[in-house]
C-alpha cells in the first residue's frame, strides 16, 4: 500500500513532470502474470524511473544495509526504498545467496514482477558488464519470461559523487520477452546458466548500445579502490 501511495500521488506525477522520460518497447511488457526485468545499472535511480514506466508493482532486491541506518538519514533511506519497492537482501553469499534466491522466487510465486540487475552493481563508468548467474537460477527455478530492459542516461540525473540530482531526460527501452524453458530442469548446470546470463548481457548490450566489458563490475571497482589508496 505504502507503495502505491508514493508512487501514485507524490513521486509519480512529479518525476514525469521534471524529467518527463521516454519509453520504447511497452507493448513488450506482459500484462498479467509474474516476469523478471532484466535492466542495465548506471545509477540507483534506475530503481525509480522503471517502475515509472510499468503499471503493475515491480519489486527489486536491494542490499539489506540500505535498510539498518542509524538516525534521520537512515530512516529516510528506509522510507525511499520501502516506497520503491525495494526487498532487502544479504549479499554475503553462502546461504545468504540462497535466501536472496528465495526472496525473489517468492515474489514470482505471487505472479508479481521482479526487477533484477544482473551486473550485480552499479556501472563505475557507464560501460555494461559482466552478468551474475544469480538471475539465470531465478528464471528456471521460477519459471518465467525475462524482459530486457536498458535504462539510457540515469547516471546523468544523479552523477557520481554529487548529492543532488540533475535535471536531464532519461530514457526506457522495454526488449521482447525471451523464454528459456528448453533449459528447464537445469539450474544446477553451470554451463547452462551462464549461456544464460550471457544472452540477456546481449540483448541488453543491443537495447542500450553501451560499450561492453567481460570483466565483473565489482572487480573492476575494488581494483580502482585498491589503486586510490
Amino acid at each position: 500500500m505504502f507503495y502505491w501511495i508514493m508512487k501514485t500521488f507524490l513521486f509519480r506525477p512529479i518525476l514525469l513532470s521534471i524529467f518527463r522520460p521516454w519509453v520504447i518497447g511497452k507493448e513488450n511488457v506482459p500484462e498479467t502474470g509474474p516476469v523478471i526485468f532484466a535492466s542495465n545499472h548506471l545509477s540507483f535511480v534506475d530503481s525509480v524511473f522503471l517502475p515509472l514506466a510499468l503499471e503493475r508493482r515491480i519489486s527489486f532486491l536491494a542490499k539489506s544495509d540500505y535498510f539498518t541506518g542509524r538516525g534521520i538519514r537512515g530512516w529516510a533511506t528506509r522510507v525511499f526504498f520501502n516506497a520503491t519497492g525495494q526487498l532487502p537482501i544479504d549479499r554475503s553469499g553462502g546461504k545468504a545467496s540462497e535466501a536472496s534466491l528465495n526472496t525473489g522466487l517468492k515474489v514470482l510465486a505471487r505472479g508479481e514482477q521482479l526487477g533484477i540487475y544482473p551486473e550485480g552493481t552499479r556501472s563505475p563508468d557507464g560501460k555494461l558488464y559482466r552478468g551474475r548467474t544469480g538471475i539465470a537460477r531465478m528464471v528456471l527455478e521460477g519459471r518465467v519470461p525475462v524482459v530486457p530492459v536498458a535504462m539510457i542516461d540515469t547516471q546523468k540525473v544523479m552523477i557520481t559523487g554529487s548529492k543532488r540530482p540533475h535535471l536531464h531526460r532519461i530514457g526506457v527501452v522495454f526488449g521482447q520477452p525471451l523464454d528459456f524453458s528448453r533449459f528447464e530442469g537445469l539450474e544446477g548446470d553451470r554451463f547452462i546458466l551462464r549461456s544464460i546470463t550471457d544472452e540477456i548481457m546481449h540483448e541488453l548490450n543491443k537495447l542500450g548500445g553501451q560499450e561492453y566489458a567481460d570483466v565483473y563490475a565489482s572487480s573492476v571497482k575494488e581494483r580502482r579502490a585498491v589503486l586510490s589508496r
